[in-house]
Parts: structure tokens; sequence; C-alpha cells
């Protein structure tokens, strides 16, 4: 009898275990259904002030901030950025989007046997540049190397602390005084209908540019990722006070984000199509690719809330900070919707759903 030749794939395929895809590491739907079901439901809490079940960018126990990203970008080295820049840059934003100030970080590297010296030379000064320009030092970390082909190239992983600085609660001062509403940190479920919403610049440049050099489409020859530490821009914004919510859309894009804000805050979010700030290159580039640019990752920009009463100070103090300078109001939260949707340049009306996943996979 002849003999059959049953390869592991032929089993994978038969088998009827689920198994992990590139939807459950993309910050949408796939991946909320997976930290829910397989990943916290195996966690216990223990009830810190702002911990898992919050699911908001940091955690905070005793008023000491906590995040941590692992980093997987493919290439390496891309236009206006590279692996290293990324993680100290989305480390200090998570903690920021929480209102407060970060002051360490903890870096560690996963390195693959063969990984060029250079290479991690240009990574390590990338990472030291940036610390630099944000003022918030790698404090320590680990280095690891392993076999060849057990990884591709490089894999960064950081953590970052925070503490509550005098512009939070100059912030909660002014939120209290106007509106009598209490609050301690930037969660997501601070939004009240009647908040506006700010983007703090143009949406879509990093996961465009990145894809672009990556498959060489050549748009990134005009357009560069959007890679900024946004610590600085947050604490200018919060010494003028009246932010109630903030988050850094990466993953997923505006679209996860204000989806999140809809969803645990209990409003909608009502936006306007012709204040959407998006830059002509990322508009052709995803028309021609097919994505929306809703739902691609940003690396240096920020959607906060703000009280209506002080939504010209604070965008005004947004668009001082060289980060912040193309800051437009985008939209508010309302309950004549309970959704989030767009209100399109012609007076039309469209959801906007949470993806499922992340149309450009590994930039971040």
């Amino acid at each position: 009898m002849a003999r059959t030749n049953v390869t592991q794939e032929t089993r994978d395929r038969g088998s009827s275990k689920a198994r992990i895809n590139m939807t459950h590491g993309a910050g949408g739907e796939a991946m909320q259904k997976l930290l829910a079901e397989v990943i916290l439901s195996r966690l216990e809490d223990n009830r810190p002030e702002i911990g898992l079940k919050e699911l908001d960018d940091s955690g905070v126990m005793d008023d000491i901030v906590l995040t941590m990203d692992g980093h997987t970008v493919n290439p390496l080295f891309y236009p206006g950025g590279d692996i290293g820049k990324l993680a100290v840059c989305g480390t200090i934003n998570d903690i920021c989007a929480m209102g407060a100030e970060p002051v360490a970080l903890a870096l560690g590297l996963i390195m693959e046997d063969g990984l060029e010296m250079d290479d991690i030379s240009r990574i390590m000064e990338s990472i030291g540049l940036t610390c630099k320009e944000s003022g918030v030092p790698v404090i320590t970390g680990d280095t690891k190397v392993v076999e060849k082909g057990a990884i591709d190239k490089l894999m960064v992983t950081t953590s970052g602390i925070g503490r509550m600085g005098g512009c939070l609660k100059k912030n909660n001062s002014v939120l209290q005084e106007r509106t009598s509403r209490q609050q301690k940190w930037l969660q997501d479920c601070n939004l009240k209908v009647g908040d506006d919403v700010i983007v703090t610049g143009s949406l879509g440049d990093h996961g465009i540019s990145l894809m672009s050099f990556r498959e060489g489409y050549g748009f990134e020859t005009t357009l560069q990722s959007d890679n900024a530490p946004l610590n600085k821009l947050m604490a200018e914004a919060l010494s003028i006070g009246g932010i109630v919510s903030a988050k850094d859309p990466t993953r997923g894009g505006l679209a996860n984000s204000l989806n999140e804000w809809s969803s645990k805050s209990g409003v909608g979010i009502l936006v306007k199509e012709d204040e959407l700030p998006i830059n002509q290159q990322v508009r052709s580039a995803s028309e021609l690719l097919g994505i929306d640019p809703l739902e691609v990752g940003n690396e240096g920009k920020m959607v906060i809330g703000v009280i209506p009463e002080m939504t010209e100070e604070v965008l005004a103090i947004i668009r001082q900070n060289e980060h912040g300078r193309d800051a437009r109001v985008i939209g508010k939260a309302t309950d004549e919707v309970k959704r989030v949707v767009l209100e399109t340049v012609v007076g039309g009306k469209r959801i906007i759903e949470a993806p499922v996943g992340d149309p450009v996979p590994r930039i971040c």
C-alpha cells in the first residue's frame, strides 16, 4: 500500500482548533475578542485604580502610571523613523493619553542571530536622540539573541512609568470649576454629550508611508511617518484645562479610537468629514489601495476630548507646538446618534465602524 504523506500544513487545515492570525494583533474587533475571551479572562485584576478591565492606554496603581508595548515593525527603517524611535514615542504617548507625565522607560531587545551591527547601532542612536528630545530616559532593560529564523531581525519591547503632574491637576481643577465634573485621569469613559473632539494633526501618515516604502509604491517620496513624542504638547494643552479624555490613534487608527470612546462613554460621536486633516498623498494612496485612512495607524497624533467652553483655548495652545500645527476640531459627542457617525461633505451620514483588523500590518 502506498504510503500517505500527511504534512503539518494538511493537519492544520483539517484541524478544528482555532488559531491566532494577523487580525488578532491589529487593534480592531478581532483583537478585542481575543483579549476578552482568551487573555483577560485568565488574569486577576485585583482592582488597581485603573486596571485590565478598563483597557485604557495605561494602568494606574497608587498614582503610578504603567504601560508597555511590543514592536515588530517591518522594515526596521522607513521614511521618518525606525523601530527604535517608534518604540520610545509609542510608550511615551500611551502615558500621555492618561494625562500623566512620563518619567522613565525600560527597553527590551530581542535580536536575531545575523542582525547587522550597524543596524542595531543606528536604532540605539535613534532611541537615544528620541529620549533626549522628550526628556524621558531609559533607566533599565534586557537584551536577548535568538537563533536565525526564530524572529524577523529584531523585536523591541518598551515599558514606561509616569506620574500625575501639575498640569493634570490644573486641568482637573479648571474642569471642576467650569462644569462641576470630577475626574482624576483622562480615561476613555470620560466623554460626555457636548464635548468637542480635537485631532492634533494629519491622519494616516505613518501607516501609508511605511506600507508604501515596504511595498515599493513610491508615495514615500513625499510622505513620511509622523513618529513623535507628544509629552510636551500634552503638558501644554493640560495647562489650559478642560480636557476630559485623550487617545493616541495607533492600531486601528481614528476609527478604532473613536469607537472605543463611544462604547466606553455611552455617547455617540458625530464627525465632520470636511474637518478631517488628511494629507492629499494619504488620500491618493488610500484610494488607489482601497484603504480607509481612518483605519490606518498613527504614531505622532493625539485625539483629545475637551469641554466646549475651553475648546478654542486648548486648540490655540496645541497649534503653537510643532506637532500640533494642523490640529482641528473634527466632531462632537452627542446623543443625536448612538454610534460613531461621519457627516459627509454632501450632507449624508455613514457609520464609522470599528475595524476588524488593521489594513496595514506590522507598522507598530
